[in-house]
C-alpha cells in the first residue's frame, strides 16, 4: 500500500459518504487539526466527521497534490453544505493510516 493509495481511499470514502470507511484511515491516536476544532483520538474523530459527511462534502476538483513517502499535500476546490470552497491539507501517513491532519476551507470568491 502507498501513500497515493490512502489518498485515494479518503477520496472515496468522501465521495460515498461512508463513515466507517473514513474512519478506518485513520490510526487510534490520530490528530485531525481544522482552524474552528482539533479532534484528538478515535471519538473525537468519529464526531468530527459525522458532522462533516452530513455536509455531504463533494470534490470537485483536485488543484495540486504532492505526495512523498508519508506526506500528502493537497489543494482542492469542493462543495461543503452547498457551498463552494478551496480546500489545503496535509496528512501525514504511519503504517498505511492517516496519523496527523490538518485542513482549512475557504470560500471561493
Amino acid at each position: 500500500m502507498t501513500t497515493q493509495d490512502v489518498f485515494d481511499r479518503q477520496l472515496a470514502a468522501i465521495a460515498d459518504g461512508d463513515l466507517e470507511a473514513l474512519l478506518a484511515q485513520y490510526h487510534d491516536d490520530a490528530t485531525v487539526i481544522r482552524f474552528d476544532r482539533v479532534a484528538r483520538g478515535a471519538a473525537e474523530i468519529r464526531d468530527l466527521f459525522t458532522g462533516y459527511l452530513s455536509a455531504k462534502p463533494q470534490v470537485d476538483e483536485i488543484v495540486s497534490l504532492q505526495v512523498t513517502e508519508d506526506v500528502i499535500f493537497y489543494n482542492a476546490r469542493m462543495t461543503i453544505g452547498g457551498n463552494r470552497v478551496t480546500t489545503y491539507g496535509t496528512l501525514v501517513v504511519r503504517d498505511g493510516k492517516i496519523w496527523r491532519q490538518t485542513a482549512a476551507a475557504l470560500p471561493i470568491t
